[in-house]
């Protein structure tokens, strides 16, 4: 890259770039532990958050109740993940990691923390603050753009 100031364009392209590179490491990286993208993102969600039912897991990841059945009828069927009868609504299902399912997402967020360490290996905290800081801003208006029906 040239010396100087980088324009805004620049940067654009750079993020393109940045999620083009990440998405198919993502890719490739659950493909081999036997895993989709949707479904390693199911198994993401009850990592960090729990336990839900089907219908606010559904929410959580914006598919319909519909898609997140059929994701889970697959997670299940690997033994990743369990699904019970909710213990005061007898219409929900309450969906959890099982314990290979933990096992995975471990496995996953080690490789995550991994990356994170070669990535970032160098920089100083106050680097990274900043990086971090300004994608933060940019997540928040690409998720603003993207709600009131793009730039």
């Amino acid at each position: 890259m040239p010396e100087g100031p980088v324009s805004a364009s620049v940067s654009l392209d750079r993020l393109f770039e940045l999620a083009e590179v990440l998405g198919e490491m993502m890719r490739r990286g659950v493909a081999e532990r036997g895993l989709t993208t949707a479904r390693a993102g199911v198994l993401w969600a009850l990592f960090h958050q729990g336990p839900m039912t089907q219908r606010v897991l559904a929410d959580r990841l914006g598919v319909t109740p519909r898609n997140v059945t059929g994701l889970l009828d697959a997670l299940q069927e690997d033994g990743l993940v369990v699904r019970e009868a909710h213990p005061t609504d007898r219409r929900a299902t309450v969906v959890s990691l099982s314990a290979a399912g933990r096992a995975l997402t471990a496995e996953l967020r080690g490789g995550r923390d991994g990356l994170a360490a070669v990535l970032f290996d160098g920089m100083s905290p106050g680097q990274l603050d900043a990086f971090t800081v300004s994608l933060g801003r940019v997540i928040e208006r690409l998720r603003g753009a993207g709600s009131a029906g793009g730039p």
